[in-house]
């Protein structure tokens, strides 16, 4: 089989280059491991999504101790967007240079903020992404409002805006992409924060990138297809072909150019699974450094009690406060991002805490407002994706910034106790969820350094470009989704304008 373009992934950043060649009549394979998710009760369910793990790949990984666990994995159309929590923010125009933590240096992008703002705004109108200008005091400059208002604070979630402001702080609405406008999908359920969603409401990769690009007749998708392996051409210079397997038959498509978008974990693991002679440490890995500096972000999820009021709000991820993201009093150097979690509920808690009494679990449930306390993870080349002999994938996360991630979960427990909270409980998010996986196969100025250009082009092969949150050379402290979607929209460009050189 024959292809113009192959795009290996189907998620934020594969979905994005895809919808953004649709228009040129290229011949478009998006290859997908999973399929569509389907819909069906479990949706909605959380003793289906958390405690029998439904729609989690079935892998075993190991930590750098050799620890087995299981990744918090998606393989669908559409890939993590399927379950994640909607937040579509911008990075801060200063997290694209060079920025010192408590705990070593933030290093710069190889491309600025101006770079990417008018693909940010493309990228929310794709989207639909819902917020508010000017409330949010570190954000960066824009060339549009949002395409939708905010989506609306419940009363609960509205009295706590209120208490924040009282004490100085400029909590503001998120930056959320569901379909809230007039004549939308979205109900605004409990079931949206790691739920798939049911009524096709939710801003994903499948819904607002590969659908719409599959109405033009010159893309494919093929689901259900995992790719093993590049293939290089006998000078290395250029890839040529994948190959693939798929209901146990393998197979090799051939294509001219090359976009590699599985997420930064299985974009290292497949460039490394790939190696040859010639490349015997992997493709696109002169540098050696691919599947080194991953980050993950430092987060801990913190439950608010309120022992005498239920919460009932349904949507509660509507808040967020960056009064710390530049620092605090007592502490200058970077803190992060604090924004609602979605609603948690028993099976939640219990999935969590196995021995945790079921009553003790709803009445937490009921009573507790949920936030998520999110630090920026600095790059360390010994934070590593390998593939050891038995073919088996390693994730060393050697985690950085850790003291001013405490610092700053402090920080939040003492803010929420004078907010009118009686009890803070705390637990952070390990290994094992690599939700905001990034940085595995870095852009950069220098191919002694970096894997790919500032165009995510890889340095050792013209016709492949990695386009995922592997490009990442910071993780920042926020969301990474629209970022992903913002370059990958300026990468579908540069595609676009330099094909006769590709």
């Amino acid at each position: 089989m024959d292809f113009d373009v192959v795009v290996i992934g189907s998620g934020v950043g594969g979905g994005a280059v895809a919808l953004g060649l649709a228009g040129t009549g290229l011949r478009i394979c998006v290859i997908e491991r999973g399929g569509r998710l389907p819909r069906e009760p479990q949706n909605t369910n959380p003793e289906a999504v958390f405690v029998e793990r439904r729609y989690r790949t079935q892998e075993r990984w190991v930590d750098g101790a050799g620890q087995s666990f299981s990744p918090g994995q998606y393989y669908y159309v559409g890939g993590h967007t399927k379950f994640y929590g909607t937040a579509m923010f911008r990075l801060r125009e200063q997290d694209f240079h060079a920025t010192e933590h408590e705990d070593g240096l933030s290093p710069a992008w190889p491309i600025s903020y101006a770079d990417l703002e008018p693909y940010y705004a493309r990228a929310e109108q794709l989207f639909r992404v819902h917020g508010e200008v000017g409330t949010d005091p570190t954000e960066p400059p824009r060339s549009s409002d949002y395409p939708f208002g905010p989506v609306p604070h419940e009363p609960l979630i509205g009295m706590l805006a209120g208490k924040l402001q009282q004490r100085g702080l400029h909590p503001f609405h998120m930056p959320s992409a569901i379909d809230l406008r007039e004549g939308g999908a979205c109900i605004r359920c409990q079931t949206c924060d790691a739920f798939p969603c049911h009524v096709d409401a939710k801003g994903d990769a499948e819904i607002c990138l590969i659908n719409p690009a599959l109405r033009h007749p010159n893309v494919t998708l093929k689901t259900g297809t995992l790719v093993t392996r590049l293939i290089a051409d006998d000078e290395g210079k250029r890839i040529v072909a994948v190959e693939v397997e798929q209901g146990g038959r393998r197979e090799t498509i051939h294509a001219s150019l090359f976009v590699l978008s599985a997420g930064a974990i299985n974009s290292a693991v497949l460039l490394q699974r790939s190696a040859t002679r010639r490349h015997p440490d992997g493709l696109a890995n002169s540098s050696g450094m691919v599947g080194r500096n991953y980050m993950n972000h430092n987060t801990t999820c913190l439950m608010g009690l309120l022992p005498f009021t239920e919460n009932s709000t349904r949507f509660t991820k509507t808040l967020a406060i960056n009064d710390f993201y530049f620092g605090a009093q007592g502490h200058p150097a970077p803190l992060g991002n604090l924004q609602m979690l979605g609603n948690i509920q028993e099976p939640m808690v219990r999935a969590a805490v196995p021995a945790l009494p079921a009553w003790t679990g709803r009445w937490l449930a009921r009573h507790s407002v949920d936030w998520l306390v999110m630090s920026e993870d600095l790059p360390h080349v010994d934070s590593t994706v390998r593939v050891l002999g038995n073919d088996t994938i390693e994730l060393n996360w050697r985690r950085t910034n850790t003291r001013a991630h405490t610092h700053f979960v402090q920080h939040v427990r003492r803010l929420l106790r004078e907010i009118g909270f009686s009890a803070v409980l705390g637990r952070p998010f390990g290994v094992d969820t690599p939700s905001h996986q990034c940085g595995t196969v870095r852009m950069g100025s220098d191919p002694a350094s970096a894997p790919l250009d500032p165009y995510c082009r890889s340095f050792d092969h013209a016709n492949l470009f990695v386009v995922d949150a592997s490009f990442f050379p910071s993780s920042a402290a926020l969301n990474p989704a629209l970022t992903i979607a913002a370059q990958a929209l300026r990468v579908g460009d540069y595609i676009r304008t330099q094909l006769h050189t590709l």
